[in-house]
């Protein structure tokens, strides 16, 4: 997919609006003492709407926002996130899944990837942290959570990227069935 400027516009918008909230609001919302984490989900959401080139462009530049605040480690989530859009990119392109829940699965496993992704490279990095079933309870709990509100969020994004998706097959068949296109029911 080509990327448009008004497109550009609404990805920075939409990184800057998933950044600002995960900081603000939905970390200050706890469950089970651990909150939600809405930035693998958007990354992997983009990724899995434009594909993977777009996907990992976006997961950079939203991880660099979050390296940007002062408790993490630069480069870290960027390259995390950039790794994440582009493998939720490649599912859709090369297995383009019409499954009504595949935006759960996709949301899942981002989500899985990036605390995994996340906890090896801060052990990698020499970053004194504890380690211990703590750690693997709080990302079950987050990659639950995430589940959880994997469609909301995917139903949210796909709005906002919705306009700029012309080669989507849904749309088209849609727009041939109300535009008196050739439906199914009739016969040549």
């Amino acid at each position: 997919m080509t990327v448009s400027s008004g497109s550009v516009f609404r990805l920075v918008l939409l990184g800057l609006a998933a950044w600002l909230l995960q900081l603000t609001v939905v970390s200050q919302l706890t469950v089970f003492g651990v909150p939600a984490d809405l930035t693998p989900l958007v990354v992997a959401y983009v990724g899995f709407i434009t594909g993977s080139t777009t996907g990992a462009v976006f997961g950079f530049g939203l991880g660099l926002f979050v390296d940007l605040t002062p408790e993490h480690t630069l480069g870290v989530n960027s390259l995390v996130f950039t790794a994440v859009g582009y493998l939720a990119g490649r599912v859709r392109e090369l297995r383009d899944p019409a499954h009504g829940l595949a935006p759960v699965a996709v949301g899942a496993a981002a989500t899985l990837i990036a605390a995994i992704g996340f906890a090896l490279l801060q052990f990698l990095l020499g970053v004194k942290a504890p380690v211990s079933l703590l750690l693997l309870r709080d990302t079950l709990m987050i990659v639950l959570l995430n589940t959880l509100i994997a469609l909301p969020v995917y139903a949210l994004v796909h709005r906002l990227l919705a306009t700029f998706l012309p080669d989507d097959p849904r749309r088209r068949r849609r727009r041939a069935y109300t535009t008196g296109g050739l439906s199914p029911l009739t016969r040549a």
